[in-house]
């Protein structure tokens, strides 16, 4: 399992399928937001899921596309309703051009993506469009819970689990199945490595959100503090609230229900309330927890041992990644 030659090799078919056409002013950001780097953690899981079940991971490469496609267009609008300014350590696209591009341009983005299944036979292509149908409605659902939980103040962190797995991990699971599909895996194993990845997905999003708050701006390519800003009730958030004596309890309550002037003194204040009450540790932990959850689906996997090793490996190092 070369992660590298994935990498090289879908950025290669990335660059093949540039697209700049009239009216460049909405394709253009489309290229902008595709260009500027990313993980490409989910269509890279696109190619391995195939590679493992088929041997041929280059048959998948429409797909892991169209995965790319909508996780970036998912940026682009969440972006503007955050009112983010940077994302990959760049101008988001609402900043660099305006609101209404980036809404359009990402409008754009949702159908490109559909469009790449047409390189699929009708059987595939259905399960494909389905699937990803099913998941594109839940990450809108995991979006709205995010928006809905800024202005509550009785969120509990099993809805905070329930609201990342929608709007994160099912689209990480589903970049998994849907290299499966491709592969012609039965539906039993493609459930399985889907469940692998939901798991991962929460893992990932868990190391996100500590990241937002302890990573290093140079390399985290956000933001430090954006979710402290906008008053997100991440894990970090809501296991203070938890274990925090009255004091704390209060303050954090008082910095999270009011618009603060000073916003490095706010995320100062809150960083500090997280780390006198061990919240690194605990948020550590469930990432643990999680990444050792995803691994309890490998066993199910009717793959060689060298796939299962390199799925596992995969989930170690994005658990301990700083990006």
């Amino acid at each position: 399992m070369d992660i590298l030659k994935y990498q090289s090799d879908f950025l290669s078919y990335l660059d093949s399928k540039k697209i700049v056409r009239e009216p460049k002013n909405l394709y253009q950001p489309i290229d902008y937001i595709l260009q500027i780097g990313g993980k490409r953690i989910r269509p890279i899981l696109t190619l391995i899921a195939a590679d493992i079940f088929s041997g041929d991971y280059k048959k998948a490469m429409p797909a892991a596309l169209a995965v790319e496609v909508f996780h970036n267009f998912t940026l682009v609008h969440d972006d503007i309703m955050d009112d983010a300014p940077l994302r990959r350590g760049n101008q988001t696209v609402h900043e660099k051009w305006n609101i209404n591009t980036g809404i359009l341009s990402g409008d754009a983005m949702l159908i490109l993506a559909y469009q790449y299944f047409e390189n699929y036979e009708p059987i595939v292509f259905q399960k494909l469009a389905k699937l990803f149908s099913k998941t594109a409605l839940e990450v809108c659902d995991g979006q709205q819970l995010d928006v809905d939980f800024e202005t509550r103040n009785d969120v509990t962190i099993d809805e905070y689990i329930q609201m990342i797995t929608l709007k994160t991990s099912v689209l990480v699971a589903a970049a998994l199945k849907m290299g499966a599909i491709v592969a012609n895996a039965s539906e039993e194993q493609a459930q399985y490595l889907y469940n692998y990845g939901l798991n991962l997905g929460i893992a990932f999003q868990l190391q996100d959100d500590y990241l937002d708050t302890y990573g290093n701006p140079e390399t985290f390519g956000k933001q430090i503090g954006g979710d402290i800003i906008e008053n997100k009730k991440t894990y970090l958030y809501l296991k203070a609230f938890e274990i925090a004596n009255t004091a704390d309890k209060e303050k954090l309550s008082a910095l999270y229900n009011k618009n603060q002037k000073n916003i490095s003194e706010k995320i100062s204040t809150v960083s500090s309330i997280f780390t006198k009450n061990n919240i690194p540790y605990f948020t550590h932990e469930l990432i643990e927890y999680y990444t050792n959850k995803a691994f309890e689906s490998l066993a199910f996997l009717n793959i060689n041992e060298a796939g299962k090793k390199g799925l596992r490996l995969f989930g170690e190092n994005l658990m301990s990644r700083k990006v």
